[in-house]
C-alpha cells in the first residue's frame, strides 16, 4: 500500500507522540521506598554508637546523623530517591565512624601494652642490678 506524504507524517506524529507518552509513564514510575538501605543505615548508626564513635568519631559521627535524618526527611516526603541517596551516604559515614573508633580503640590498647612493656623491664633492670 502506497502512502501520502501526509499519512507518512501523521503516522511520524502519532508515534512521536505515543513514544513521548511512553517516555513520560517511564520518567513518572514512582521509586519504591528504600526500607532496605534504611535499615541498613540504622544498623550502621547503631554499631558507629557502640563502637564508640561518639568519643573517638564525633565528626564522622554526626555527619551520619544528620545525613540519616535528613534521609528520614525525605522519605516523609516521598522523595524516595534522595532518602536512599543521603541513606546510602549515612551508612558510609557511620561505617568510617566505627572504623575509626575501632583503630583508635586498637591504638590505645598498643600504647597500653607498650606501657606495661616499658614497666616491665625497668623492673628486670632493677632486679638484674
Amino acid at each position: 500500500m502506497i502512502k501520502t506524504s501526509r499519512q507518512m507524517k501523521d503516522a511520524v506524529r502519532t508515534l512521536s507522540v505515543a513514544a513521548a507518552a511512553l517516555g513520560l509513564m517511564a520518567g513518572c514510575a514512582s521509586t519504591p521506598a528504600p526500607t532496605e538501605q534504611m535499615a541498613l543505615s540504622r544498623a550502621a548508626l547503631d554499631t558507629a554508637l557502640s563502637a564508640g564513635g561518639n568519643e573517638y568519631a564525633p565528626l564522622q559521627l554526626q555527619a551520619a546523623m544528620n545525613k540519616m535524618d535528613a534521609a528520614e526527611k525525605a522519605l516523609a516526603k516521598e522523595d524516595y530517591a534522595e532518602a536512599r541517596k543521603l541513606a546510602e551516604q549515612a551508612e558510609v559515614d557511620a561505617k568510617l565512624a566505627s572504623a575509626m573508633a575501632r583503630s583508635a580503640k586498637a591504638q590505645k590498647a598498643s600504647e597500653a601494652v607498650q606501657d606495661d612493656i616499658r614497666v616491665l623491664r625497668q623492673e628486670i633492670d632493677r632486679n638484674a642490678k
